[in-house]
């Protein structure tokens, strides 16, 4: 559909109007010319003779020197009211919103603004400028619009006149993106074009009241859904009557970008080799979906059982969805994955041959690991687990009866537990709040706790889920509290079930349990094959649960059980069955008594559809919010539709193929001499331009990292996507890399060393260097040059410092996941230490090639090769107890690993030729 232009209307002047302007005129005139020519002609200069006389201090006062100090004082008043009258015409034609304040000038800059807006209104309405004293007015029907969208000349005809002053522009602040909150700053940035203009929007909104009944006291702390007034030549923004209420401007804009609203315009980017963009958000491409959700280019199975997908076909049918909004947004969840794709990862290492990378995923499924570094909440998911093991374990010590958790809020400022029955006594560093209905673990306590004591304290809550997101922080509720069923219901009741699926069977607050799927998710067994299983109906898993439960009986208090347990070997492991499939009556029947005992027991039942006898009924509505009935809980509901599932799936398949793929060999020209030299085989370091202020550095040096490592070039919409992966506008984007352009500065022959090439695409200047660059072109040349091979690999290892980007901020550089430099990095370092290793052994000097092996061991510390490698090395030392140390070192770092994995059974079976008494002395603490 076309975009219909603006035509400006043109207002009409009425005899009034030119009266008070030519009117205005003439006083301006009198007064800033006539005043002067009249003191010249009848009273002289400012300074008159009397007033330069040496004896002005000690000479008598006469009528003559009074006559002087007058004549001062009037040319003074003069060169006040003119400096006013100069700042009020610049104000009212570069339209700079408010005029600067004149010193000591309040009622004489009053006159100068009145007589000036008089006069300008003879030439333009728009250039009127805004009055210090904004007069009272009856308010307008509608705002007035710096282009207005008429179709007709009619239309044109009838518009009234509206004047600037009874509109106001204004910015409605945007909920976060993930942990990203808009700032004045960046606001400034984009309306104003530029940030260190944010002052002006502070001054003009300072205490006024905000649509929740807050004020702005300090300019860092801003809340989404407040409404800010704007200079007059802010853009990006609202015009809304002046007189109107900023509730009434929320409701009319509850959280639309200002740049979609009719009335607005984008920014120019300073820069003049910047190229001009769209004004749309820059996002990264999605691969065309079909109509039923799939991709395109889709041929495999559904991922989804058939028997139940009714329910899904909405969901799926969705144009345009991100792989973001929902794994990025399941933290808890994608911290599991995360947790167990490193497992898989390690395994892949296990395997991996010389000269050969770990295979990576491609398209989707690199995009969904993008995604989950992105979302990932790994501290609040060691809080979680960490803070429930320590209160199980400090209720077992006092002798008390664990409560029932119904469920469980998860935020940045703390971990709340709902409980019944209430108990005003919490376990320190637990408190109590609200009668006892909630204990409550602050964040800062979280982070202190120490994990290695609470290694083997039993999780006494396992069957807690997020059930979705309330914009403070996850909601989580605990499957087993429910003492009975759960029915599921609603349009996209698979997803839903898939997302519990996902979490149940990758967090780290549970122990040994048993996940059953029924009718569905018969691939995610490849991400957790220990917890999950897959059957086609109830019938084939009902036995053996209603077996299971009359062996148990009632059994005694699961939760006294489990906190009097081990993490090894837990007395109650979950078993959760999950069922997308709608039972029948007598399945319904038969599920009912096995899951309502009346009391708490290990199992939790989660079905889809109406259930007779359900004690929670869950629905998820169209619109993605989730609903207890019995908790009265209602969020956004965490979800994962078949596209993300699919991701999924092949991002798991990926990490499980052993067979590698051949590293990318491209060879680059290494400068002799750098201006800027950008270094990645350790933390972070941009040496060469000075330091930039802490509050920019970060997405700064990320930026110079990504063109570093991509000497090809970079088209700036590309760029966007990669550092802002939930969108940014292109005028916040430019002027962060036209900041990095000017920080950057020019080589030695004076070019810039970052620049935009003729096709428009982002390059650093042949004068910037990284250290990667020099580390291949020395293990490049050590395979030609067999005379100083070893010097030539000893220097490319010793500008590895440290893992890749190491200290990277939480939640930045998630691009690595869809990227090569991450892979090729790993086994190009593991590589050249290994034959650095095999050349010092050769050599008969085992102590260099222990040396050779930990250098490499900095960077590429999963790599089991080289762990290997080292054990032989330190072996041919002779020395049995660095030897030992080194086996201790190897035992520890592999129990240590979340979720376990061990070692591989060619490293075990090398200790055991090398060292056999190991397993005696590691026996007691495996």
């Amino acid at each position: 559909m076309p975009t219909r232009q603006p035509t400006r209307i043109r207002p009409r002047r009425t005899a009034g109007d030119l009266a008070a302007g030519l009117g205005a005129l003439v006083v301006l005139v009198a007064l800033v010319g006539g005043v002067p020519y009249a003191l010249l002609r009848l009273a002289g200069p400012p300074l008159s003779p009397e007033l330069l006389h040496l004896n002005l201090l000690t000479s008598q006062v006469g009528t003559s020197m009074i006559v002087a100090i007058l004549v001062l004082l009037v040319w003074l008043a003069w060169f006040q009211l003119t400096v006013c009258v100069i700042v009020e015409i610049y104000a009212g034609l570069r339209r700079v919103g408010m005029p600067a304040r004149v010193p000591f000038s309040g009622g004489t800059q009053m006159l100068a603004n009145r007589l000036v807006s008089a006069v300008l209104l003879l030439f333009t309405v728009s250039a009127v400028v805004v009055p210090i004293v904004r007069p009272t007015a009856a308010p307008v029907a509608r705002p007035a619009s710096a282009a207005a969208s008429v179709t007709t000349p009619e239309a044109e005809e009838r518009a009234p006149l509206v004047h600037v002053e009874k509109a106001r522009k204004v910015y409605v602040v945007q909920p976060p993106h993930g942990r990203h909150h808009e700032s004045l700053w960046e606001i400034a940035e984009k309306c104003l074009g530029d940030g260190r203009r944010y002052p002006e929007i502070y001054r003009l909104n300072q205490h006024k009241e905000q649509p929740d009944g807050s004020r702005l006291h300090m300019a860092d702390l801003i809340r989404p859904g407040w409404v800010l007034d704007m200079p007059d030549d802010a853009r990006n923004v609202h015009i809304v009557p002046a007189t109107q209420q900023r509730g009434e401007t929320l409701k009319d804009h509850p959280g639309k970008p200002a740049e979609l609203d009719g009335n607005t315009q984008d920014i120019s980017t300073r820069g003049a080799d910047l190229p001009g963009e769209s004004r749309t958000e820059s996002r990264p491409e999605a691969r065309p979906e079909s109509r039923n959700g799939d991709t395109a280019d889709s041929g495999r199975r559904e991922p989804y059982s058939t028997k139940d997908t009714s329910g899904e076909q909405k969901q799926d049918g969705q144009q345009g969805l991100e792989l973001l909004d929902y794994l990025a947004g399941a933290s808890l969840a994608a911290a599991g994955l995360l947790a167990a794709l490193g497992r898989r990862r390690r395994q892949q290492l296990w395997h991996r041959a010389f000269g050969r990378r770990i295979v990576r995923p491609k398209d989707d499924a690199a995009k969904a690991e993008v995604a989950l570094r992105l979302g990932a909440d790994a501290p609040g998911s060691r809080m979680l687990d960490i803070g429930l093991r320590l209160l199980g374990r400090s209720l077992a010590a006092q002798k008390r009866i664990p409560p029932t958790i119904y469920a469980a809020h998860l935020s940045a400022q703390s971990l709340d537990l709902w409980i019944h029955p209430p108990a005003p006594e919490a376990p320190a560093p637990w408190s109590a709040h609200d009668g006892g209905q909630v204990w409550r673990l602050p964040a800062h306590e979280g982070r202190m706790l120490d994990e290695r004591s609470l290694s083997e304290a039993p999780a006494p809550y396992p069957g807690l889920v997020s059930l979705g997101s309330n914009g403070e922080g996850r909601v989580l509720v605990d499957l087993e509290a429910a003492h009975g069923l759960i029915s599921l219901s609603g349009p996209q009741t698979t997803a839903a079930l898939a997302a519990l699926a996902v979490e149940l069977a990758t967090n780290r607050w549970s122990d040994r349990m048993t996940v059953t799927l029924v009718g569905f998710g018969e691939e995610l067994t490849v991400i957790a094959p220990d917890r999950i299983r897959y059957v086609e109906t109830l019938a084939e898993v009902l036995p053996e649960l209603e077996a299971r439960a009359e062996e148990r009986g009632q059994g005694g208090d699961v939760l006294t059980g489990r906190i009097q347990g081990r993490a090894a070997e837990p007395i109650w492991p979950p078993h959760y069955v999950l069922s997308a499939l709608v039972p029948g009556e007598e399945e319904g029947h038969r599920l009912a008594v096995l899951a309502r005992k009346g009391v708490r027991t290990a199992a939790g039942y989660v079905v889809a559809g109406q259930v007779p006898h359900a004690t929670w009924n869950w629905e998820i509505t169209e619109d993605g919010k989730a609903k207890v009935d019995a908790l009265g809980f209602e969020v956004d509901a965490q979800l994962l539709p078949r596209r993300h599932y699919r991701a999924l799936i092949d991002l798991f398949e990926t990490a499980g193929r052993f067979d590698g793929e051949s590293m990318a060999d491209r060879p680059e020209p290494v400068p002799a001499t750098a201006s800027v030299e950008v270094r990645v085989l350790g933390p972070t370091e941009i040496a060469g331009p000075e330091p930039m202020e802490e509050g920019r550095a970060t997405l700064a040096v990320e930026l110079v990292v990504y063109l570093a490592t991509h000497p090809g070039g970079v088209h700036p919409v590309v760029l966007g996507g990669v550092l802002w992966p939930r969108g940014v506008q292109a005028a916040v984007r430019d002027a962060t890399i036209a900041r990095v352009v000017d920080w950057l500065g020019t080589d030695g022959a004076g070019r810039p060393n970052l620049y935009a090439d003729e096709a428009g695409r982002f390059r650093l200047g042949p004068e910037v260097r990284t250290d990667w660059m020099v580390f291949r072109d020395l293990v490049r040349r050590s395979h030609t040059d067999a005379g100083v091979r070893a010097v030539l690999l000893e220097r490319a290892l010793n500008l590895v410092r440290g893992p890749l980007l190491n200290g990277r901020p939480r939640g930045r550089y998630a691009w690595l996941a869809d990227d090569d430099l991450e892979y090729d990095v790993t086994a190009a370092v593991a590589d050249a230490a290994h034959r650095l290793c095999e050349i010092r052994i050769e050599e008969g000097d085992a102590g260099r090639a222990v040396a050779a092996v930990r250098a490499g061991l900095l960077l590429a510390a999963d790599d089991e090769g080289l762990w290997r490698d080292l054990l032989r090395a330190t072996h041919l030392t002779g020395d049995q107890e660095r030897l030992r140390t080194v086996v201790e070192a190897l035992h520890r770092r592999a129990a240590a690993q979340q979720g376990g994995g061990g070692m591989a059974p060619e490293t075990e079976a090398l200790i055991d030729e090398l060292l056999p008494s190991w397993r005696m002395r590691s026996a007691p603490s495996a």
